[in-house]
């Protein structure tokens, strides 16, 4: 069984140590022939190979194959015998205690090895793709998180009857919770993470502080002790500088935090009470800490990953300070702007913090750098993968799931520190369901459409460059650390992190993270310029996303020229989100054609003749107008016609009026709309287009109104942007949904897709108006359902903890009649 396996793993792995030893002197050459000449790629310790494998790339196109030279190997000292390392075998089957996109990620290194897969979910997970793609799938409870994926009990219980032998815990959840791993090392299950006396070192701010100080990792100026009276805090805040950062030493998210400029005791207690309030409020516990506050921060962290046997090594630097609310949305790897010599300094540091608090796995240490002094500080450490852990894989070309099953399983890190490639550049951008325009509010509903690049790579391409190549030329001879990165010499790749297909439904019980676009470049520009291709080509509809706000950061040219900090979207919000402008006259004639080609197509379902397979016709010629009122589905809501005129059938004369652009006449336009109904082509001004266009049709129980959530809706996808339009209710139907809205005067609909958190009242109570019949909650925030009039309840078409479309009554109650006095 495995506990009796881990508890022989220090001598099985005494002899993997006494092995590497006597090979540390060897090492093995490859020698890369490109078009470009002939380069060293790697030297390899054989001690040191990812499983004896000498592949300097997997996953790249066939156009971009190496061509290996011999393999150079380098003399051993005479009597060492240069035996393998025994190497213990990797789990037969693990559980995944996490869903979305990371429980997938999980998946495929598994399903790679060949190491079954238990996958768990809620109630509204029950079709989700990571329940697809394992092996197994068991349901532990309902939506709500804290019923689910946080019941350590129904984990373990599902852990034991599926024979899972391990668990990994994604990020988020239990990833970082020490009672899950103290719990799970009672059961003889392994944690696929570090030991829980890291979790708990590293989870309070003020404690990792005063480890990381003790170790010489540099911390930001601050108080971090336990004296929390005002006055006391208010001398040290004196003592430190003003301006000050007062901050919640649990938890996160912004959360408890709170920036003091004015030097004065009357502006630094009024943040001290408020902050102390929100942490209380939101971890149970008011302590704070006082740092210094850097006015130009970047968020600068360093990959490490150590194993039982006391080793650990730097996979480099990522930066991720571009955040909004305090959370990352787009990451890069390594950091721009660092020297060798500053690489490694971090490095150096973030792997002494790993040494402090015995740490094994994969983790994050997280710097706060300093843009005006070039100093960095300790924030705080993820003990845990990282969300973004994708960019650091492309530009080592490593598989960090891999290395996680391999170093829980008992095995040594895979690569010595000089063996770790440092290649390329890599970006990572976040997908959301949230609407940046409405300060990122989350949002939620159905992909109603999702299409995506088509990816280049599963897992990041495999290449192997180490002490050659960075020793000789790229490193500096004092330390393995000092590296700058090397150019890629292969095509840029694209993988797309997924765990959401069409017709998914992104709920309000978790991140709304729909995806992640990951791109790899021979240099940042490359990198970056693949990043915009991708996000062009990434098109939703059915949620608000932050797709087109990622792609205007990208194109900023301050984030070209990498002038990044945590700053970035306020100190750039004008050029971030322009003034709403009407669409061009060329893409609402473009969405006028859509509307009349669609019509045209037949949609009989019946036998086949020519009166349903057939477009209409007209004795006269085929020349037909038609009139089609168009809105803009923004906050202008501005109303345009446009006046489409056939021609033949397949040309047509149109006429845009709107406020902006007056008319705009375009004459004998050529167009066609494919039979999925989905990609219009024409060509407008000389210019050939072929635009992607999507029906959004309103919720079926939703009676017409002049609400744009009751009208059907038109995106266009063209030139990277997507244009979305209204097409408004016709009169006779708004006439119809009145009587039907009026017949149900007392019907209750949900506003939005929500929970129900509670139904408080039942067939036949009389209810006053105003009184709340049903609470619902989505995104987080709950709403209360008020009684328009008084009545009597006929029918209630909901339950607490049901999850309810928008527009479905859940309440119908009838009005009390009110009888004339009789005179």
């Amino acid at each position: 069984m495995i506990p009796a396996q881990r508890a022989s793993t220090s001598k099985r792995l005494s002899g993997v140590l006494h092995n590497l030893a006597k090979n540390a002197n060897t090492h093995t050459r490859v020698v890369v022939s490109t078009t470009s000449g002939t380069r060293a790629i790697s030297t390899l310790k054989p001690g040191a190979t990812t499983g004896g494998r000498v592949t300097a790339v997997r996953g790249y196109k066939k156009s971009d194959t190496l061509h290996l030279g011999p393999i150079q190997h380098y003399a051993t000292a005479a009597g060492e015998p240069s035996a393998k390392p025994t190497r213990l075998p990797h789990f037969d089957k693990i559980l995944i205690a996490n869903r979305g996109e990371i429980a997938c990620r999980v998946i495929r290194t598994a399903r790679k090895l060949g190491i079954k897969t238990v996958a768990v979910y809620s109630d509204v997970d029950k079709d989700s793709l990571h329940v697809k793609l394992a092996d197994e799938a068991y349901n532990i409870g309902p939506a709500p998180s804290a019923e689910s994926y946080l019941r350590m009990d129904k984990i373990i219980e599902v852990c034991k009857k599926s024979g899972a032998q391990a668990i990994h815990p994604g990020y988020g959840f239990l990833s970082e919770n020490a009672i899950f791993a103290e719990r799970l090392e009672a059961e003889g299950i392994v944690f696929i993470g570090p030991p829980a006396s890291a979790i708990v070192s590293m989870g309070s701010k003020s404690e990792s502080k005063d480890i990381m100080s003790d170790a010489g990792v540099p911390c930001v100026p601050g108080y971090h002790g336990s004296n929390q009276d005002p006055d006391f805090l208010f001398s040290e805040a004196q003592k430190i500088g003003f301006p000050v950062l007062i901050k919640a030493i649990h938890g996160g998210g912004g959360k408890g935090m709170r920036t003091v400029v004015e030097p004065t005791k009357e502006a630094f207690n009024e943040a001290l009470l408020s902050a102390k309030r929100e942490s209380l409020k939101s971890f149970g516990n008011d302590t704070v800490l006082v740092e210094k506050y850097i006015q130009r921060p970047r968020h600068v962290e360093v990959q490490v990953f150590a194993d039982t046997l006391g080793n650990a090594v730097s996979l480099w630097e990522r930066d991720c300070s571009v955040q909004r609310r305090n959370q990352k949305i787009i990451e890069e790897a390594p950091a721009p702007g660092l020297s060798p010599e500053l690489r490694a300094n971090l490095s150096e540091k973030a792997i002494a913090a790993a040494h402090a608090v015995n740490y094994v796995g994969a983790g994050t240490v997280e710097f706060i750098f300093d843009n005006d002094t070039q100093d960095f500080y300790f924030m705080e450490m993820n003990t845990r993968l990282q969300v973004e852990h994708p960019v650091t894989e492309m530009i080592t070309g490593l598989d960090l799931v891999e290395w996680q099953l391999e170093v829980a399983a008992g095995n040594p890190i895979p690569l010595s520190q000089s063996s770790i490639p440092l290649v390329g550049h890599a970006f990572e951008a976040r997908i959301y369901a949230e609407n940046p325009r409405n300060n990122f509010l989350p949002d939620s509903g159905t992909l109603v459409y999702l299409s995506t690049p088509e990816p280049t790579h599963i897992f990041a391409p495999e290449f192997t460059t180490a002490t050659s190549a960075q020793g000789d030329v790229n490193a500096s001879a004092s330390s393995p650390l000092a590296v700058e990165p090397i150019e890629s010499p292969f095509s840029p790749a694209l993988r797309i992190e997924q765990g959401f297909t069409q017709g998914a439904q992104i709920g309000v019980f978790y991140d709304p993270m729909i995806a992640k676009v990951v791109v790899h470049g021979k240099d940042r520009t490359e990198a970056l310029r693949m990043l915009r291709k991708a996000l062009d080509e990434y098109h939703v509809v059915g949620v608000s996303t932050n797709v087109e706000f990622l792609r205007t950061l990208a194109g900023n040219q301050a984030f070209i020229d990498a002038n990044v900090e945590t700053g970035f979207i306020p100190k750039h919000f004008d050029e971030l989100f322009p003034p709403l402008e009407e669409p061009s006259a060329a893409v609402l004639a473009q969405a006028a054609l859509y509307v009349v080609l669609r019509d045209a197509i037949p949609t009989s379902s019946g036998p086949a003749s020519p009166w349903t397979s057939l477009a209409s016709r007209r004795f006269g010629g085929d020349k037909s107008r038609r009139l089609i009122t168009l809105q803009t589905d923004d906050t202008l809501n501005t109303a345009i016609t446009a006046e489409v005129s056939t021609i033949d059938g397949q040309n047509f004369d149109i006429t845009i009026t709107s406020p902006t652009h007056g008319s705009t006449h375009f004459a004998g336009v050529p167009a066609q709309l494919t039979t999925d109904k989905r990609t219009l082509k024409t060509t407008l001004e000389g210019r050939g287009l072929k635009t992607t266009v999507v029906s959004q049709l309103p919720p079926p129980a939703l009676p017409a109104s002049q609400s744009h959530s009751t009208m059907e809706k038109i995106h266009l996808f063209a030139d990277g942007h997507r244009t979305s339009l209204v097409l408004p209710s016709p009169k006779w139907l708004l006439s119809l949904s009145e009587d039907v809205l009026n017949a149900h005067k007392g019907g209750l609909r949900a506003p939005m897709p929500s929970l129900v958190v509670e139904v408080r009242v039942k067939p036949g109570d009389r209810v006053e108006k105003g009184q709340a019949v049903v609470v619902l909650e989505s995104m987080k925030t709950e709403t209360v359902l008020r009684a328009d009039a008084a009545g009597v309840v006929k029918s209630v078409g909901c339950k607490n903890g049901e999850m309810v479309e928008e527009g479905r009554e859940l309440v119908d109650i009838e009005p009390e009649v009110v009888e004339a006095e009789s005179s």
